[in-house]
């Protein structure tokens, strides 16, 4: 490994251990084996490092997202990437809180939020969202982060593992319609795929302006 990558492993295992707060810019340079102005030098501050740290600890948690690629479902592969993501969370907890138990979105965490809105879009573009993407795309994430921390937070031998399913289903549920994908059934669900089409694809005929008004719109008519 270069001076980069023991920084990286460094802070990692401290954090594993003992916490964000074990990662000091002192200990791990002193696990390291390196000057702390060799850390100042390659991450910049503290937060630089524990975005690196975060890249590291999800870098598998994001090559299995980018791995699912996209079924013939975006529901299923909804429930695909919310089994992912409580996985990860239950398996590797420091990093997942380090990721999402603070307001600062770390750039990992942007990738994976992303990723999710992808998911949610297709599901609005095939006329079976029935909320907003942002609205849904936010629900989604605050329920699966809130299953992780309530599992977290209970020994595991306490676990019901059975409120993952139950809570992925519920959030389906609340989001998303029976519709055939041939086309949204309902004025809401129409309006929202109708939204995802002119991001995808403005139509030339539009000014800024008015891409800004049909979108304020649609927007109402989706709530």
């Amino acid at each position: 490994m270069d001076t980069r990558e023991r920084l990286v492993k460094a802070a990692a295992d401290l954090l594993i251990e003992g916490g964000k707060e074990a990662v000091s810019t002192r200990a791990v340079a002193a696990a390291a084996g390196v000057q702390a102005p060799t850390l100042y030098r390659l991450f910049g501050d503290k937060d630089g490092l524990l975005d690196a740290v975060a890249g590291f600890g999800f870098s598998d948690y994001l090559a299995s997202k980018h791995a699912m690629g996209v079924g013939g479902d975006p529901v299923d592969d909804l429930r695909g990437g919310w089994d992912l993501h409580i996985g990860f969370g239950l398996a590797r907890p420091a990093f997942y809180l380090l990721m999402y138990g603070e307001p600062r979105r770390r750039a990992a965490r942007l990738e994976a939020d992303a990723m999710l809105r992808e998911i949610i879009s297709r599901i609005a573009a095939a006329g079976r969202l029935t909320v907003p993407v942002e609205q849904a795309a936010q629900f989604v994430h605050a329920a699966g982060m809130g299953v992780v921390l309530a599992l977290l937070a209970t020994p595991e031998e306490d676990r019901d593992l059975e409120l993952i399913t139950f809570s992925r289903e519920q959030v389906i549920r609340a989001i998303t319609t029976d519709a055939a994908p041939n086309g949204p059934t309902d004025i809401p669900s129409r309006a929202i795929a109708l939204r995802v089409a002119l991001e995808e694809d403005p139509p030339l005929m539009l000014s800024p302006a008015e891409r800004v008004l049909l979108a304020e719109w649609l927007d109402r008519v989706a709530k």
